[in-house]
């Protein structure tokens, strides 16, 4: 057992799959890095992206298998399916969500619909690895979580991991798998860590976690948001208020049965979630909740989101635009009190 962080925990992923596949290659910009940069004359495995993720890969397994790209997503987006439609398992990096729109037709178009339209015959075995979050004084066009976006998709898996285990775990299974997948990394929780075992098996998809049992009030939190429900339940704790914490980890699928047995134990529910309220997760898990276990409810679902507005630039305003600690322990009082 070691313990790391998820950026690191993400890079063993991607180096222990390099190592069992030999067709699993990875493309994307600035991968490598400095290669024909000034400052790093002669260096070709200098950056790694953008947060170093995939820093030392050029190195142990050269440039056929990693991959700079050009500044052209919807150019490398589609090479990527189509190494994937003719046997190799390609890792996109899109540098961050807020891109997606660049290259939304070759993955919505493309690499969603293909097995479907050649009836379950053609597979596209790729993954997309892309940053997503706010808190990072990025600016609106660099800081949205754009989950929902792609699980809105038919034929796209997503993901969303929140620690270090999850990342490796999940990783590991995403690569292996014969679909498409989206897999969302929170640029703030990168140097997070926790323990992480040596030989870690891959993490099925569409399988939840209970992260912390609890009797009065579920929390479903998406992705970092899990930081802040679990510093929320240990506060409610000191009082005597009981949260249960449930990390869907995957959005498509979904571990509907996962978050039903929750509800049904505490008949309360708080779903907190980054991105923007219409049509997020928030929203989606908050319909499912009422419509598959409305009698088990003792009140009407809670959904903890940020504002109907892009993401601040200021920093003040960017803090309050994320949902927090605060926001979460004043509405499991609000439900704690019905």
């Amino acid at each position: 057992m070691t313990i790391k962080t998820v950026k690191d925990a993400i890079n063993d992923a991607l180096v222990q799959s390099f190592e069992e596949d030999k067709n699993v290659i990875l493309m994307g910009e600035d991968i490598a890095g400095g290669k024909g940069r000034e400052q790093y004359q002669g260096t070709q495995d200098a950056w790694g992206g953008p947060f170093g993720v995939t820093q030392g890969l050029y190195t142990k397994f050269g440039g056929e298998r990693v991959r700079d790209t050009t500044i052209a997503e919807a150019g490398f987006f589609g090479a990527a399916i189509g190494a994937a439609m003719t046997g190799l398992r390609p890792i996109v990096e899109l540098m961050y969500v807020d891109f997606a729109g660049v290259c939304f037709d070759q993955m919505m178009n493309q690499a969603a619909k293909v097995r479907y339209m050649f009836g379950g015959k053609q597979k596209v075995p790729m993954v997309v690895r892309t940053v997503v979050g706010a808190g990072f004084r990025a600016g609106s066009e660099h800081s949205q979580t754009l989950y929902s976006l792609y699980t809105h998709i038919p034929g796209l898996k997503v993901v969303a991991p929140y620690d270090a285990y999850d990342a490796k775990g999940l990783l590991l299974s995403s690569i292996k798998d014969d679909d498409p997948v989206i897999f969302m990394e929170h640029k703030r929780l990168y140097m997070t860590s926790c323990e992480v075992p040596d030989d870690l098996k891959p993490i099925p998809l569409g399988k939840g976690r209970i992260r912390r049992e609890g009797s009065d009030v579920t929390i479903i939190a998406i992705q970092r948001m899990n930081l802040f429900a679990e510093e929320a339940a240990d506060e409610l704790e000191k009082i005597n208020i009981s949260c249960e914490i449930v990390d869907p980890r995957t959005y498509s699928p979904l571990d509907e049965e996962l978050i039903f047995q929750s509800v049904k134990k505490t008949g309360k529910v708080i779903v907190v979630d980054e991105s923007n309220p219409k049509c997020s997760l928030a929203s989606e898990i908050s319909s499912l909740i009422s419509e598959k276990c409305f009698s088990d409810l003792k009140a009407a679902v809670i959904k903890i989101t940020a504002p109907h507005t892009p993401v601040p630039f200021s920093p003040p305003m960017e803090d309050f635009y994320i949902p927090s600690t605060k926001k979460i322990i004043d509405a499991v009082k609000k439900l704690k009190d019905v």
